[in-house]
């Protein structure tokens, strides 16, 4: 089989403007940059009503062997739009974090990819780096500030500038610096260090899309949205502990002006054609993994249905879909496709990774716990949910045969064997099939909590029944910054639980499905302008490293100028 690139190359694209004519857009509605890819305004389909049902993707707690959830709903939109359905895929845009790191790309893969892929995985329209600008912009507005009113004293200052002085508190700095990529060295610097150049204080580098400015982009509704949203960002405290906003720095206004054309989503293509919005990026480990809400909004408004993905599993990506994501758009999902391999629930039952590949039934039906929790975790929120077996050819039959017995037995209303990575839109048509079927079942949608109830008490609930915990447990700062946040208005935010997504516990070692745990909170921290409360739960970091192998090392460009190695 051909390579990912290969096959992405070998793709004959239509022009991007023939791409937005069958979502009904014309010229005024869209910029090209080149013939590939396209910038949407957001009210672009403004004039009409929300005719889409939204189909989520979702999978059991990933593996190093991959799942493929993009690869799904990639080859799940692919198919429908074969069908002759009016259809529009929603994705995160590829930090270049994992692109260079262990990851990959995140165009899809084999028949069923956005195209073209590099363009995808390298830079798109420039999104992330506007994101970047903004945050860093805001990084360097309130170390200036602190120097200059430090350096003048607070009368001269307001002298000089014509602005009150905000008396930062060099302690209490709660915005760090941002960037996409992968880098260990980043997590703990000084920075003022030198003559003029401080004062000198501890800092730290997250990716960014753990940035909060991230968030903000992918839960904006629109322009005057996300400028009220920035206005609110809590960048730093003063030395009477009152809190400092963007809007109180003066930043707000020149950080909206940057992302002026991010809040826009970007169109791109699958290898048969079906649109595909791509929009922000943010980690479902760290942040809410999920696309933006503009872009769901827009599809809504032009195709029948709507294929978009949480990022890792159900426990992660697709819980905040439910509990962050619906709160700020009023977009509720019809169906959810849950994504698994025999390879996964394998390695779930805890066997030597060079058996994974040969029949195994036994360990099978041990990790076999792990999609049933998974199953009953999204039926929890109301949702109808379609299995989708990710076809690998070392798959055998009866091991097929025996897992689609069990997913319908254990309460899924449908299961489909996917060939979408080797045979694209074909591949995946039975699954596409079983997704029509399911967006006419009713639905009563609920999210797990009630934000009303209050931090404490949804932190809780969010425990044992989001995650299986017997408990939770605060240190010392949690407890602490928990008061905190309350006496600054957050009692009533939805919650965004950052842990490891390589369980559904917080420790990645406890495989299958983990129950009466205890669920550490760590530290808990106000992100007023997205709009939500992230809990650390465990050990999780805000900046990847490289391996020893980074995917960098594959990468290169031949004498014709193409990039090779994806």
């Amino acid at each position: 089989m051909l390579s990912d690139i290969e096959i992405s190359r070998q793709t004959s694209l239509i022009p991007i403007g023939q791409i937005a004519a069958v979502m009904g857009l014309s010229p005024q509605h869209y910029r090209c940059y080149g013939n590939t890819r396209a910038k949407i305004a957001i009210n672009a389909a403004a004039n009409r009503p929300k005719q889409g049902k939204l189909v989520v993707v979702t999978a059991v707690t990933p593996t190093p062997f991959g799942e493929g959830k993009t690869v799904t709903s990639i080859g799940l939109t692919q198919a429908l739009h074969q069908l002759g359905h009016k259809v529009c895929a929603c994705l995160r845009q590829p930090s270049m974090g994992p692109v260079f790191g262990i990851k990959g790309g995140a165009a899809g893969g084999g028949y069923s990819q956005v195209v073209p892929m590099e363009e995808l995985n390298l830079h798109l329209t420039g999104d992330i780096h506007s994101v970047s600008s903004a945050h860093n912009l805001a990084a360097a507005a309130i170390d200036a500030r602190l120097h200059h009113e430090q350096r003048l004293g607070v009368e001269e200052f307001t002298r000089q500038s014509g602005l009150a002085a905000l008396n930062i508190d060099a302690e209490r700095i709660v915005w760090n610096r941002v960037m996409d990529h992968n880098d260990r060295a980043l997590r703990s610097i000084r920075v003022g260090m030198g003559v003029n150049n401080g004062p000198e204080r501890d800092c730290s580098f997250d990716i960014t899309a753990a940035s909060e400015l991230m968030a903000v982009l992918a839960l904006s509704r629109n322009l005057v949205d996300m400028r009220a949203r920035i206005g609110r960002l809590l960048l730093a405290f003063n030395m009477a502990g009152q809190p400092i906003t963007a809007e109180d720095l003066g930043v707000a206004g020149a950080m909206a002006a940057v992302l002026r054309e991010a809040i826009e989503p970007t169109l791109m293509q699958t290898i048969n054609g079906a649109p595909c919005l791509i929009h922000a990026g943010p980690f479902a480990n760290i942040a809410h993994g999920n696309s933006s809400i503009i872009a769901d909004d827009i599809a809504l408004r032009t195709s029948d249905i709507v294929v978009t993905e949480g990022g890792f599993g159900s426990d992660m990506g697709f819980e905040k879909f439910c509990n962050i994501k619906t709160r700020a758009s009023g977009n509720t999902p019809d169906c959810a496709v849950l994504v698994v391999t025999l390879k996964a629930l394998k390695s779930h039952a805890g066997i030597d990774a060079e058996e994974i590949k040969h029949p195994n039934l036994a360990a099978l039906k041990q990790g076999f716990v792990n999609l049933q929790w998974h199953i009953a975790n999204v039926k929890q929120y109301g949702v109808p949910v379609v299995v989708a077996i990710n076809h690998f050819p070392e798959d055998t039959d009866a091991e097929l045969r025996w897992l689609q017995q069990q997913v319908l037995a254990s309460g899924a209303n449908a299961v489909a064997i996917s060939e979408a990575f080797a045979k694209g839109a074909k591949g995946a048509t039975v699954l596409a099939g079983q997704v029509l079927a399911c967006l006419t079942k009713p639905r009563q949608f609920k999210p797990l909590y009630r934000t009303e109830d209050g931090l404490l008490h949804n932190l809780q609930v969010l425990a044992e029944r989001g995650y299986g915990a017997a408990g939770i447990e605060l240190s010392e700062q949690a407890q602490r910054e928990l008061k905190q946040i309350i006496a600054l208005g957050g009692n009533q935010l939805p919650l965004c639980m950052a842990k490891t997504q390589m369980s559904i516990s917080h420790d990645a070692k406890l495989k299958g499905a983990p129950s009466g745990f205890v669920l550490p909170i760590n530290s808990l921290k106000l992100n007023a302008g997205a709009g939500f409360v992230t809990v650390f739960a465990g050990s999780i970091m805000t900046m990847p490293g490289l391996g020893i192998t980074p995917g960098y090392l594959k990468l290169d460009i031949n004498a014709r100028g193409e990039i090779i190695g994806f």
